[in-house]
């Protein structure tokens, strides 16, 4: 549906245009959504290093994103932001869209490869900056915040593997101060199976918003090990972030159309480079003491993506009541 959204928002003649279409109250438990809205998303792209120095200099891009509101009327609903990873919008974000809009949750699915003229970076991450993203969550707070459908102080941000970092890196003060809207603040953070393996400058002064990670322990492309040093950190500092891990599930466990596990065999995967960004914003692999990059000897091809029934219905009821006890879905 993105895709379609992308090719729909490239043939309109003003940008601030949006395209609505009408479901008739459509109530199924697998359509439960009265209305879709296509936006298109002015955010901006700029490198890693660019983004962890603070400068705004990058190059604007107009993005597209999809708005499905659940119910019919004239009610202000909380809403999550979906926030795709390394292989762009794929179908298991369909599955969460619907999950979350059957529990009288908007859904806002943010597309921010296509714009950048991007399929996928599974195999070349250095077609975009992995904090680039954050950007864009950010944009999406400030549209979701004008709408006479959302209520402003209940749209949460969840993201997915790579979007799974924008998620919970976007609860950084430092980045805040420096990319988001002064009065516009995600109600809470939720991270699938997101990399902890950057240590950033001041990385535990986060939101007191609630931040949420799952992770699968059998994950050999984004490892759980180095979250849990960093949730415990914040939990040291009083933050509301817990840590549920899923015994033996994989990366994508949430992922149904992986109930055959599938081998990426070229995927870069840097699980095992330990990175840490020095005091002039340049993130350094601690092996080399240089500024890492995707040619280290440390990144190697190769990474597991496999279902997990289990872990899948267990990460939904924990949602569920993320939902319930933060954003009020009744």
């Amino acid at each position: 549906m993105l895709r379609m959204s992308t090719r729909l928002l490239s043939s309109l003649s003003c940008c601030a245009a949006s395209v609505a279409i009408y479901l008739g109250g459509v109530s199924s438990a697998h359509a439960q959504v009265a209305k879709i809205e296509v936006y298109p998303v002015e955010s901006m792209t700029v490198t890693d290093e660019d983004f962890l120095a603070g400068r705004k200099e990058g190059r604007a891009v107009t993005l597209a994103g999809e708005l499905r509101i659940p119910r019919p009327g004239a009610a202000r609903l909380p809403a999550i932001v979906l926030i795709h990873g390394s292989a762009g919008v794929s179908g298991y974000i369909g599955d969460w869209e619907q999950f979350l809009n059957g529990l009288g949750v908007a859904t806002f699915t943010l597309d921010s490869f296509a714009g950048r003229g991007i399929a996928s970076t599974i195999d070349d991450q250095d077609r975009l900056g992995r904090l680039a993203m954050i950007v864009d969550a950010y944009r999406v707070l400030d549209l979701l915040a004008k709408h006479p459908r959302i209520d402003p102080a209940k749209v949460a941000v969840m993201g997915f593997s790579r979007g799974g970092g924008v998620a919970l890196y976007a609860s950084l003060r430092r980045f805040q101060r420096t990319y988001a809207t002064a009065g516009n603040e995600f109600a809470g953070y939720l991270a699938f199976y997101a990399d902890c393996g950057t240590k950033y400058r001041g990385d535990d002064d986060v939101s007191d918003k609630p931040i949420r990670l799952f992770h699968g322990t059998a994950d050999d492309y984004v490892p759980v090990a180095p979250c849990r040093p960093f949730v415990e950190r914040l939990r040291a500092k009083g933050k509301d972030i817990l840590l549920t891990e899923y015994a033996n599930a994989w990366h994508v466990f949430d992922g149904p159309a992986f109930a055959k596990p599938l081998r990426l065999a070229t995927a870069q995967n840097w699980s095992h480079c330990r990175r840490e960004e020095s005091a002039d914003g340049k993130v350094v692999n601690l092996e080399t003491g240089q500024p890492f990059t995707f040619k280290d000897s440390c990144v190697v091809p190769g990474a597991t993506i496999a279902y997990d029934a289990e872990a899948h219905k267990a990460a939904q009821r924990a949602v569920q009541e993320f939902v319930v006890n933060t954003l009020g879905a009744k």
